[in-house]
């Protein structure tokens, strides 16, 4: 197979030996993947890939048809179209991974979008239905909004009947974002000025949730999966008191197989649906060939983007 990799924080695409599927494995041709922010921090050497996935090959997400199909394995055939978030090895032609963790591609949905979908959705849905449990009518502050996570929360907390806010550096996508379905849309500067915010999902850190805090309604939610904008702040214990706010994060990459194969059933029970209706979908920034690596991760490195960067194997 042909693989991106990294060596000395350079990225050159190399042939492997293709992987063979294990107990309970499937083997997927990758048709494409999405670049995520901690795929760059992999190739700087700050976020090793964890026990059992490639420590040198990137990438946390893909799409791709199955190719190969390891013993123990039922529910899924030769050539399916499947997605799955992964511990690493993602950006590469072909890419093992546990059959649990596969989320089928619904048929309207397109290939080389859906290679932006499981990472993004699967985040968003995890911070604002599993952790937020956000409800109809409920106000949500979405921080970095026109990202591939903030564009997916967008339209996650639209479908459950919830008023996203989606909050930008500039006002250069959000006829775009109230496309997806946002309620309304903010600059950083005029989030001090909102009030009333049941639920937080924070993208960026701490230079824009210490703008949302005062803001808070009691018993709001707040869910820090970013911190790109810093991770230090001051947080007035009492204004917790008086508002009896929960403030909680996450990451996915270091969960256990079984949490992330759980993940993996509801996304397709609760998001499967929506995705092959056109009710949510993956917006697309910009798509690279696995060839052009280099320029994705600079691509992606820029501010302004809306949606995802992919790359493909195609």
């Amino acid at each position: 197979m042909r693989a991106v990799v990294i060596q000395d924080e350079q990225l050159t695409v190399q042939e492997r030996p293709t992987p063979t599927a294990g107990q309970g494995d499937i083997v997927v041709a990758v048709h494409s993947a999405g670049l995520n922010a901690a795929d760059l921090m992999q190739r700087r050497g700050w976020y090793p890939a964890p026990a059992g996935s490639p420590a040198d090959i990137p990438g946390l997400e893909l799409a791709g048809e199955v190719r190969e199909i390891g013993a123990g394995v039922s529910g899924f055939m030769i050539g399916q179209r499947v997605c799955a978030v992964v511990g690493g090895g993602a950006q590469a032609t072909h890419c093992v991974v546990d059959a649990s963790h596969l989320i089928p591609i619904p048929p309207g949905a397109e290939m080389t979008a859906s290679g932006g979908f499981a990472e993004a959705f699967t985040t968003a849905y995890d911070a604002l239905v599993r952790q937020a449990h956000v409800q109809v009518g409920d106000r949500v502050l979405i921080s970095g909004a026109a990202g591939g996570v903030g564009t997916a929360a967008v339209q996650i907390a639209h479908a459950w009947g919830a008023l996203p806010i989606a909050v930008t550096r500039d006002n250069s996508h959000h006829e775009k974002l109230k496309k997806l379905g946002a309620f309304q849309t903010l600059t950083m500067e005029q989030v001090a000025a909102e009030s009333s915010i049941d639920v937080v999902l924070e993208l960026v850190g701490a230079a824009h949730l210490q703008l949302a805090l005062p803001n808070l309604n009691e018993h709001a939610r707040v869910v820090v999966i970013g911190v790109g904008g810093g991770s230090n702040m001051e947080l007035n214990l009492l204004h917790v008191m008086q508002r009896r706010f929960v403030l909680t994060g996450s990451t996915l990459r270091s969960r256990s197989r079984e949490e992330k194969a759980l993940l993996a059933a509801e996304i397709t029970r609760d998001l499967g649906p929506l995705w092959g209706s056109a009710q949510i979908r993956v917006p697309v920034a910009a798509s690279f060939h696995i060839d052009e690596v280099s320029h994705a991760y600079d691509a992606f490195a820029q501010s302004g983007k809306f949606g995802k960067i992919l790359l493909t194997t195609h």
